[in-house]
């Protein structure tokens, strides 16, 4: 009930919801008519928050809006439970899980036995991005792909994350020290995460080719990198091994 009586529809009507957005009630009419076609980002915010909107639903409606959706302005380090779950219960799989900016934030025991235990790296060894154009273990072919996969990947972080002083240093070390990187970044290199393998020479295992998978986490901006090796195969086997030499979690 409201002082006007039953409501025919839910929802807002136009006069509460320009209040609750800060906006005037003929704006909020223009723009149902489709008459005011640039609606500021400010103003898409006052709008989301007035209607509640959930994350996915705030980030369409910038979209529909024609303007990028905000981000929090660094780089999130948070790893949803699910996640976590996903690590502890492939205990066959050695995995790892990135942020935006590409750095090692959580890795299970197996990929600590295949790849080293990332806890003794320094800030820039945890990079992935820092150790493929420093020195990668991809084929040639294959090292193409994946540089301007991981290229495109920090061009968009730096749109969605402007205010990520980590990421801009990150990104200004990399054209410092890597001349492909500073191409692909000038040339805006476009690329996808496609399956592929890598090899990795381990001291105690031997040589391991491997397939690689990069997943993402639906509602976050994570990476997980999965390395599996063929059923039957000599890395299979090898594999194996690594797994009950690995340390428990």
């Amino acid at each position: 009930m409201t002082a006007r009586g039953v409501r025919r529809a839910a929802g807002l009507r136009r006069e509460e919801l320009a209040q609750l957005a800060g906006l005037s009630v003929d704006y909020i009419v223009r723009l149902e008519q489709g008459r005011a076609t640039s609606p500021s980002a400010q103003v898409l915010s006052a709008l989301a928050r007035a209607l509640r909107l959930s994350e996915a639903e705030r980030e369409h409606l910038f979209l529909l809006a024609g303007q990028p959706p905000p981000g929090p302005g660094k780089v999130p380090a948070h790893i949803p439970p699910s996640v976590r779950r996903l690590l502890d219960q492939l205990d066959g799989t050695a995995l790892n899980v990135c942020d935006a900016s590409w750095n090692i934030i959580l890795w299970n025991p197996l990929w600590a036995a295949l790849c080293g235990d990332a806890s003794t790296w320094r800030r820039r060894e945890r990079n992935v991005a820092w150790r493929i154009f420093t020195g990668g273990s991809h084929t040639p072919e294959q090292a193409s792909r994946f540089e301007a996969a991981v290229v495109a990947d920090l061009r968009a972080a730096t749109a969605r994350y402007p205010a990520d002083a980590g990421l801009r240093s990150l990104i200004e070390d990399l054209r410092a020290v890597s001349p492909n990187f500073a191409h692909l970044w000038d040339t805006g290199a476009v690329g996808v995460h496609e399956p592929h393998t890598t090899t990795i020479h381990h001291p105690d295992a031997g040589t391991l080719t491997l397939d690689c998978d990069i997943l993402t986490a639906p509602g976050s901006d994570l990476r997980i990198v999965a390395f599996t090796a063929a059923p039957g195969s000599a890395a299979a086997d090898r594999l194996k091994l690594l797994t009950s030499s690995a340390p428990a979690p």
